[in-house]
């Protein structure tokens, strides 16, 4: 499921300290009914024994060869030894192969037809999910396309913060086009929320979102990526959610704008030294040399040193004199601003809905797998992660179709 070769199923982890150890409800429960109509229908000891000895076989073949890829590539072992690995344990498997080979006709069979059905279904779902997510890629919004809607995106913004779901870590995603096409309005702050499960137990609240600006500042859109570890709850209150989805995204701009204050500081002193220079320069060709040891000096030095002496004794980070408090920043304070009045107006969970369609010149092979098998998987398989404890009545979707 992590690796996109199996549809998505409820996973319950048991461990917080070894992240192996989980829980697949629907899993358990087809376990225990094949298990019930493999025994009622074989009702002998022996096919299910004949079963059982194709199934360890091709089990241990299976981990010969992976063992063997693992020693070629992982540890690099001498390709001597490699070789020589599978020639001893793979001969050896092979005549056990070939001694329960004549079973199969009696039991042999059930552990090849469900491998069988297994891998079809394995790659039916792997080669519609690469499929669409390719599609996505190739059809997402080029930032040059934005810039001409302008700020207002080519429709109305009204105040209200805007969360769009979807599997794009970089990029505007196509689906938001459909949404400027079918809404008649779009909130004045937009976040592109994607979300990406870490191989550590608990991600702590105050990691939980990275932000990235999409576009201008005045477009007000916003790219998050929310983390969550295996162990974390995902259907989290949808008020709490929001509320930390803000207070990051406000500490965000603030370091933002920090960013910026400081980087303009840094560029300062190049720009008083190509003044004083230049100053220099006129002093000396004018053949006036009284004052030429009060230019060497440079004009900002008294200011820098008082500056820094204070910064010094303060025990936080302050900005030197020659720049702007972020907090005096005029284009900081209307952004935030802005934030509080959207979120005083409300949050909606702007979802996506894509139906996968094989293109009409397609082979039916093709047409039989993804119009019929991923479509069916997709429709019955555990909801996506955007699935959140969320009333109805602050949800939109909207749907398209991908043409693969």
């Amino acid at each position: 499921m992590a690796l996109g070769c199996f549809p998505r199923l409820k996973i319950i982890h048991t461990s917080k300290r070894h992240m192996g150890q989980i829980y697949i409800p629907v899993i358990n429960w087809f376990l225990m009914i094949m298990c019930m109509l493999v025994v009622a229908a074989f009702q002998s000891t022996t096919d299910i024994s004949n079963a059982y000895g194709i199934a360890e076989v091709g089990v241990m073949m299976v981990s010969t060869t992976l063992v063997t890829v693992v020693m070629l590539l992982i540890w690099q072992t001498n390709l001597f030894l490699a070789i020589l690995f599978p020639l001893i344990f793979g001969t050896i498997e092979l005549i056990y192969m070939s001694a329960v080979l004549s079973k199969i006709f009696e039991g042999g069979w059930l552990p090849l037809v469900f491998a069988s059905w297994f891998l079809c279904v394995m790659y039916i779902w792997n080669y519609g999910s690469v499929l669409k997510y390719q599609s996505e890629v190739k059809q997402k919004i080029s930032m040059d396309f934005m810039h001409e809607l302008g700020s207002s995106l080519g429709t109305v913004r009204v105040p209200g913060i805007g969360l769009l779901y979807n599997e794009l870590v970089q990029g505007i995603p196509s689906i938001f086009a459909q949404f400027l096409l079918d809404l008649p309005a779009i909130h004045s702050v937009i976040v592109f929320v994607c979300i990406k499960y870490v191989p550590v137990p608990v991600v702590p609240q105050e990691e939980r979102f990275l932000f990235r600006r999409v576009g201008p500042k005045d477009y007000h859109m916003f790219r998050c990526v929310a983390r969550y570890g295996y162990k974390d709850v995902r259907k989290e209150d949808h008020h709490a959610f929001e509320q930390l989805l803000v207070d990051s995204l406000e500490k965000f701009l603030r370091k933002e704008a920090l960013d910026v204050a400081l980087e303009i500081n840094l560029n300062q002193p190049d720009l008083d030294s190509i003044s004083v220079r230049s100053r220099d320069e006129s002093e000396i060709q004018d053949g006036d040399g009284d004052g030429m040891d009060e230019l060497k000096i440079p004009l900002m030095r008294d200011q820098r040193m008082e500056t820094s002496g204070a910064s010094t004794s303060e025990a936080s980070l302050t900005l030197p004199a020659s720049v702007m408090p972020v907090d005096e920043d005029p284009s900081l304070e209307y952004e935030l601003s802005a934030l509080r009045e959207a979120t005083e107006s409300g949050f909606t969970y702007l979802l996506g809905h894509g139906d996968v369609r094989a293109k009409k010149n397609s082979w039916f092979i093709k047409k039989l797998s993804i119009n019929y098998f991923y479509a069916f998987m997709r429709k019955n398989c555990r909801g996506g992660a955007a699935t959140m404890r969320v009333p109805h009545m602050n949800i939109i979707q909207v749907g398209m179709t991908y043409m693969v």
